[in-house]
């Protein structure tokens, strides 16, 4: 498998967990849970991918990691009904 199908596969495996993670207070057992779920899922991607520990796999399977969970909590934001008035 390719570095960059790997980190594209970490990104949207990271949108549902960043969602979530939005949706919880800040530092909570969940949150904390949102956030560390997918790692070993992240692990299994390097190691049967064959990607090896190359210091570049580590940037950017971190990076994509970091985008995911960014862009579920903007997700969650966009969706979020706004309060005005």
């Amino acid at each position: 498998m390719s570095l960059w199908l790997a980190g594209l596969i970490v990104l949207a495996l990271n949108l549902p967990f960043g969602y979530w993670r939005k949706t919880l207070r800040k530092f909570s057992w969940r949150w904390f849970l949102s956030i560390h779920a997918p790692v070993p899922l992240v692990v299994a991607i390097r190691v049967f991918g064959g990607l090896g520990w190359h210091p570049l796999t580590f940037v950017v399977l971190v990076g994509a990691f970091a985008a995911g969970q960014f862009l579920g909590g903007m997700i969650e934001l966009i969706k979020k009904p706004s309060v005005t008035g």
